[in-house]
């Protein structure tokens, strides 16, 4: 698998598009406002009150989340500067950065209502601060701006994401992540792959933020100390109960679904402690780790039935914005990928009837060293 070709999530506004099923991912962000609010404060007084700020979102996607993020960073910069007394409006730019077969132009037809919206969400009737975007395609496993250019950056659900499938020395059997079942050899593929992963991150960063600069990420993890635990593996195991279903029907290869493994790793906040202090260019001013739960892919002001069972149905749905383009790549028919999607959505229906089903988030908020 070429995680560069095949790690997106779907674009467009269709039915099945991320854009339309992502208010899971957009409840964690929403979450992580006073964090990212905090590190704003603390860079404008650090900074003494710049003109210009240069602002990062890495691993953006596309949909209204991409611009969720745009403007709360917009909101807050206005919020201190008028709490610190600052007459005039920095000029903010936002750097939009996701792999190249990312949703871009469904980000860029969506700018000029974003700017219109600027206007009205502005404090006190003041001025709208001046905001500017720029898309950046590329892996933020590589280095993705200059040198000491960068005051803020921001991620949200992106880093958990390796840059490749893990090379692994035996066979993943009847897994397609890391579970239970899982040889203990793969587990150390995958925590060796994050590591590997999360330390160049770092090193690029480092590179590229200014002294003083902040970095708030916010990434799908555990709070177990085991890689396999059910809290950060479970819906991917889930899925994998759907593929080894149409196994046994006859319906997809064996092998084929012995060689499919997701590029992911939940690192619990242990993990990234240790890798940020081992790489030692940037301090941590903030760890934390919180939960969301599944149901929180359902628009709540929608009116539901004893019967209705829709928290599960959007749970399905959203995982599938997220992972059909690798179903679809591995293998290949459309028909399979429909018959995937329909079981597993199922699956996680019955499981949201009968448990507390939720994912685990770890927040690192840090600071650039001199």
């Amino acid at each position: 698998m070429d995680v560069t070709q095949v790690l997106c999530m779907n674009g467009g506004n269709g039915d099945n598009s991320y854009s339309n099923n992502s208010l899971l991912p957009r409840k964690v962000i929403s979450m992580t406002k006073p964090v990212i609010e905090d590190a704003l404060t603390n860079l404008y007084r650090a900074l003494n009150f710049p003109k210009t700020l240069l602002m990062a979102d890495l691993g953006c996607s596309s949909g209204s989340n991409t611009f969720l993020v745009a403007s709360e960073l917009v909101k807050s910069i206005d919020k201190i500067r008028l709490q610190f007394g600052q007459d005039e409006s920095a000029e903010i730019l936002i750097y939009l950065n996701d792999l190249p077969q990312n949703d871009f132009n469904n980000i860029f037809l969506s700018v000029s209502q974003f700017q219109k919206g600027l206007a009205k969400q502005t404090i006190r009737n003041s001025s709208s601060p001046p905001c500017y975007f720029s898309g950046v395609p590329g892996s933020f496993y590589t280095r993705l701006f200059p040198k000491k250019s960068l005051h803020f950056v921001h991620s949200s659900y992106s880093l958990m994401w390796l840059s490749k499938v893990p090379e692994m020395t035996e066979t993943n059997k009847g897994n397609i992540y890391m579970s239970a079942t899982s040889p203990p050899s793969v587990i150390r593929a995958y925590r060796d792959q994050f590591q590997t992963d999360f330390s160049t991150f770092l090193k690029c960063r480092a590179e590229e933020v200014v002294t003083d600069g902040r970095m708030v990420l916010t990434i799908l993890g555990r709070r177990s100390d085991d890689p396999s635990s059910k809290e950060c593996c479970y819906v991917w195991d889930l899925l994998a109960t759907a593929l080894n279903h149409m196994v046994l029907e006859g319906l997809i290869e064996e092998e084929k679904l012995d060689s499919f493994n997701i590029p992911q790793y939940a690192p619990c906040a242990k993990e990234v402690r240790n890798e940020v202090e081992k790489e030692g260019s940037f301090t941590i001013d903030h760890l934390e780790v919180s939960d969301v739960n599944w149901d929180a892919s359902t628009d709540h002001n929608l009116i539901l039935s004893e019967e209705d069972n829709t928290h599960g149905y959007n749970m399905g749905k959203c995982m599938r914005s997220v992972a059909e383009p690798m179903i679809s790549s591995h293998f290949g028919e459309a028909i399979i990928v429909e018959e995937v999607f329909e079981r597993y959505t199922n699956i996680i229906k019955d499981r949201m009837s009968k448990e507390e089903t939720s994912l685990i988030n770890v927040t690192v908020s840090m600071t650039r060293k001199a």
